[in-house]
């Protein structure tokens, strides 16, 4: 294993890691890209016999678009996909399941490490799943890959675990930032998505400097044009009111795809679990579906087949064809759902790829179908040229709610649409589809705040934490919030919005039985297909901490465990619960005790 140099100064250290992370980010986006463009052409162009559309085209370009002769092909092309996707990830690499991002995220709040084989594994399984017509993105698996990389280079390189993070998560914007020719975007999205409210700001700078380097790279072979090509757009102040209204109805999209999303995914789960069916065979049975559902809208009308075809892949050239103006309005309303339930079939049945590019055509055709309902009633207010604005700020509004990542989202797509000329309106509309989304999020391995990540476990002086006992620093028991047994989850997915707390005590006759966080509440449905209690989703004899333990003891539990919350109880009393631990109580504590220490030294200072 090769070491940087200790002598190095971290400034120093931090430049070479943005460098090497950035051309292998540069260089790895660019194979995965190229692999992933070509099995798309085998598989949809020349097994499929389907001209589709692609992002960048011109006008005339992109009118040559066709449908397949017969999709009777689509059923074999999707079941070899998903047939070996899921023999690669249950055999070699259970994590490169799903959307690749939430891992990488994972990665970051636990201890900074991706197995090596991921990067590899996870370009394989989400070209397998995307070219054959699975409806994932490739923002997901590039931000895994690069992550992985960013994992490799701290081993090889012998990096301290604060500088693994950095690594990672530069990692992350420059996988992202290159693939979608969007580096600001990219780099900010690295900083920004790791919590819901939070930012890791001593990532920002090295994903800048990674994010350029691969962008340079990956652009001298592709070329540095912005993803998709633009029409003249033209909107006005007076219109502010129905883009704020555009981030009202993608708050409400963004809603539904993330509860669909994860229903999907608990109700494929509990079906093989059910019935002990091989695991292997979760991808093809959403990929089936998938396919049955595209063939069945065939059959209804040429755009009800439009529709079916727009639900498989990224998406992009469909988004292409929404800032041309060139989908029709029946289309346009019925593509949201459609596009959330191919997603959710894809990735929650165990598929590999991203709900980016998917999440900017839900949002691409809730932008358009406004736009052109409010043109067809008020040409005047709302001229043609003003309806792909109304796309582009869909795709921003949406996405940027559900991925509780606005400032990025905004960004990447002005990078990739290149126009500035939005950002007004696309500032209104995600401000607000943001607020009304509220805490609720499509990457759940997100923290609130650098608190609740083990990744910040080390920014703790341990002589501080010692000093500091639970009974200081715990919410005493008469305002903690309990539940009962036979309470509904849904009642404390409730209270996780009133209050912003995850996880609360559950208490039965006076006993403390369980805790109930919001990661379990969100199992809708038990194996046999009903909908549980607390008491069948809770986790029961929870891990607890004493008054006079110190925080130092009670952090460690927590670190160890991946826990955010512990129950308080006496030695002599051990069901008894006295009160209820946080992260962000020891947060607090330790920042208190550091202050009143910091006010005392000046005070000394001075009088000496």
């Amino acid at each position: 294993m090769f070491s940087i140099p200790s002598g190095i100064t971290p400034t120093k250290r931090i430049l070479v890691i943005a460098i090497v992370v950035g051309v292998i980010a540069g260089v790895g986006s660019l194979l995965f890209y190229q692999g992933l463009k070509w099995a798309t052409a085998f598989f949809m162009g020349y097994l499929l016999q389907y001209v589709y559309p692609q992002e960048g085209q011109t006008v005339a370009e992109i009118s040559q678009w066709s449908k397949p002769n017969s999709l009777i092909l689509l059923l074999p092309i999707l079941f070899f996909g998903s047939f070996l996707t899921g023999i690669l990830i249950t055999r070699f690499a259970p994590e490169a399941e799903g959307h690749g991002t939430d891992a990488a995220i994972k990665a970051f709040h636990g201890d900074g490490r991706i197995r090596k084989r991921i990067p590899l594994l996870k370009a394989v399984t989400a070209i397998l799943t995307i070219s054959t017509g699975g409806s994932a993105g490739r923002e997901g698996p590039a931000a895994q890959i690069s992550a992985g990389f960013g994992s490799l280079v701290a081993d090889f390189l012998g990096l301290s675990p604060r500088e693994r993070r950095i690594a990672l998560t530069t990692g992350i914007g420059a996988g992202i930032g290159t693939i979608f020719k969007a580096p600001l975007g990219g780099a900010v999205l690295a900083a920004e998505v790791l919590y819901t409210r939070d930012f890791e700001s001593e990532a920002i700078i090295p994903a800048f400097l990674a994010s350029v380097i691969g962008y340079a790279i990956f652009g001298f072979f592709e070329g540095y044009s912005p993803i998709f090509a633009l029409v003249p757009l033209w909107w006005s102040i007076q219109q502010i009111p129905l883009f704020l209204l555009l981030g009202v109805l993608c708050a409400v999209f963004g809603l539904l795809y993330i509860f669909v999303f994860y229903w999907t995914r608990d109700w494929f789960a509990a079906v093989f679990k059910r019935y002990n069916l091989p695991m292997y065979l979760k991808p093809v049975s959403g990929a089936l579906l998938l396919g049955i559902l595209v063939i069945a809208l065939s059959f209804i009308s040429p755009e009800a087949e439009m529709l079916g075809l727009a639900g498989m892949g990224a998406g992009y050239g469909y988004t292409q064809l929404m800032i041309y103006s060139m989908v029709p309005l029946a289309v346009l309303l019925l593509l949201p759902f459609v596009k959330i339930i191919t997603t959710s079939l894809t990735l929650s049945s165990g598929g590999s790829g991203g709900v980016f590019g998917p999440g900017l055509t839900i949002g691409a055709a809730i932008g358009g179908a406004l736009g052109m309902i409010l043109h067809l009633l008020a040409p005047a207010y709302v001229p043609i040229e003003t309806v792909p604005v109304f796309v582009i700020v869909g795709m921003i509004s949406l996405f940027g709610a559900v991925a509780n990542a606005p400032i990025a989202v905004l960004i990447m797509v002005v990078e990739m649409v290149g126009s500035i000329t939005i950002l007004i309106p696309a500032m209104a509309a995600v401000g607000i589809s943001t607020l009304l989304k509220g805490e609720k999020t499509i990457f759940r391995e997100q923290v609130p705040t650098k608190a609740q990540s083990g990744a910040h476990r080390g920014e703790y002086d341990r002589e501080t934490l010692e000093r500091i006992f639970v009974s200081d620093a715990m919410i005493p028991v008469e305002t903690v919030i309990t539940f009962s047994p036979s309470d509904e989850p849904k009642k404390v997915l409730d209270l996780i919005v009133a209050t912003e707390h995850t996880g609360f005590p559950v208490i039965e006759n006076g006993h403390l039985v369980g805790i109930i966080t919001s990661r379990d509440a969100r199992t809708t449905r038990t194996a046999d297909g009903s909908c549980p209690v607390i008491q069948q989703v809770m986790t029961p004899s929870p891990l607890v901490v004493h008054p006079e333990d110190t925080l130092e003891e009670a952090l460690a539990i927590m670190v160890s465990h991946n826990f955010n919350h512990l129950p308080v109880v006496r030695v002599e009393s051990p069901d008894r619960l006295v009160g209820f631990l946080t992260r962000t109580d020891i947060l607090k504590a330790y920042t208190r005790l550091s202050y009143s220490a910091e006010c005392r030294k000046a005070e000394e200072d001075r009088g000496s």
